[in-house]
């Protein structure tokens, strides 16, 4: 096995993650379910700007190295605040600064502004997993330690992975998040039978509106979505932000999606919706897909048709993943009318590791409390899930 002791690693403390040949990433990123981790999502998120120290996220990548191969890789960066990670620990940083505690700048280990579960340490599978893990969070200590951070918080953390981790290195702090799972469905109408008879009827009802309406959904990937699609998904993308005021979650600029729509579209599932007397597209949703796992990410509009919601974030890419083949649908966080629709809740995990001991503190005395009631909000919300038996 390949250790930090057997073979020593260099260690390289990146600006930005284009310092890594693309194949040399995708060699430690692509064999993940994950695609929120490899080199060309969170490249494009950087070099679009969307995703840089002017927005509050500095890349500071920690990466180890034995000649010129990368074996180890953990994507970072230094925050400013706490927008786009949606783990919402504003609560620490208020209470933080009321007694005169810094609390900014942080280190964040996640896909920036992507609340997808998956997040890890990249490594060879020749090396030892736990030593190899102690050394960098070792690394990771120094490093923020001598830069002032009063923090390490690893959001939305791949559970397979966390469970794997050693013991007391983070405090786990869980979220309510949502998933749909395909026990083999063989049609849409295979996924309506555990429904009860009224949200049976329900779901028909919402999905002959579109025809109704007059409207066509198609499923769009590979060479099917175009470079042109990128400036309308990015307007339906402001829309829907324009919609939610304050709320809004805007963090991403029209490069971003120009880059994707050229460099990444492989694993782009992009679902449009159409007048069919005119075949203009009047509303999309953008999912993202790989290793049998469906993720949707951003969907807008230009005309507030009833039902159009749900059939485009929900029913067609369930009709599209029963399909293909897929197993699991994150629909994205929020929102209770995802549990009409199936949805279950599950619990989603970041850790967290303070180098302030009076955050420490702080945070371990209520952590028992928040993911007490956070798991009781779970039950809570698949307690009304519409299915005719549990």
């Amino acid at each position: 096995m390949l250790t930090p002791q057997t073979k020593p690693f260099s260690i390289r403390w990146l600006k930005a993650i284009n310092e890594v040949p693309q194949h040399k990433w995708d060699r430690l990123a692509q064999p993940l379910a994950t695609p929120f981790l490899e080199w060309q999502w969170l490249h494009q998120l950087e070099a679009s700007g969307s995703i840089c120290a002017g927005t509050g996220w500095q890349p500071n990548h920690l990466t180890l190295w034995q000649k010129n191969e990368l074996v180890a890789a953990a994507p970072l960066y230094i925050k400013t605040h706490s927008e786009g990670e949606f783990v919402f620990d504003y609560w620490l940083a208020e209470l933080a600064g009321e007694n005169n505690i810094p609390y900014y700048p942080k280190l964040v280990g996640m896909t920036p502004v992507t609340p997808v579960g998956g997040y890890r340490f990249l490594m060879d599978e020749a090396l030892d997993f736990e030593r190899t893990f102690d050394y960098m969070l070792t690394l990771i200590d120094d490093f923020c330690q001598n830069e002032g951070l009063s923090g390490c918080h690893l959001n939305y953390v791949d559970p397979k992975w966390h469970k794997g981790l050693p013991e007391n290195k983070f405090n786990a702090w869980h979220h309510q998040s949502y998933i749909w799972q395909n026990p083999g469905y063989g049609s849409f109408e295979d996924y309506l039978q555990p429904f009860k008879s009224n949200q049976r009827r329900n779901i028909r009802r919402e999905r002959n509106q579109m025809q109704d309406k007059g409207i066509e959904i198609h499923a769009l990937t590979g060479d099917d979505i175009k470079p042109e699609h990128a400036a309308m998904v990015y307007r339906f993308y402001l829309n829907t932000n324009l919609q939610h005021g304050p709320y809004a979650a805007k963090y991403l600029n029209a490069e971003f999606f120009n880059h994707i729509f050229r460099h990444y579209r492989q694993r782009l599932l992009l679902m449009t919706a159409v007048q069919t007397t005119d075949q203009m597209p009047v509303a999309m949703s953008l999912l993202v897909y790989k290793a049998g796992h469906l993720m949707g990410r951003y969907w807008g509009c230009d005309q507030q048709i009833k039902d159009l919601h749900f059939n485009l974030c929900y029913y067609a890419p369930i009709e599209w993943a029963i399909a293909n083949g897929i197993k699991t649908f994150d629909p994205g966080i929020g929102s209770l009318h995802k549990v009409y629709r199936g949805f279950e809740s599950k619990k989603s995990t970041s850790l967290h590791r303070f180098y302030e001991p009076r955050l420490g503190f702080i945070f371990q005395h209520v952590l028992t409390n928040l993911n007490r009631a956070e798991q009781d909000h779970i039950d809570q919300l698949n307690a009304r899930l519409p299915f005719a038996q549990r």
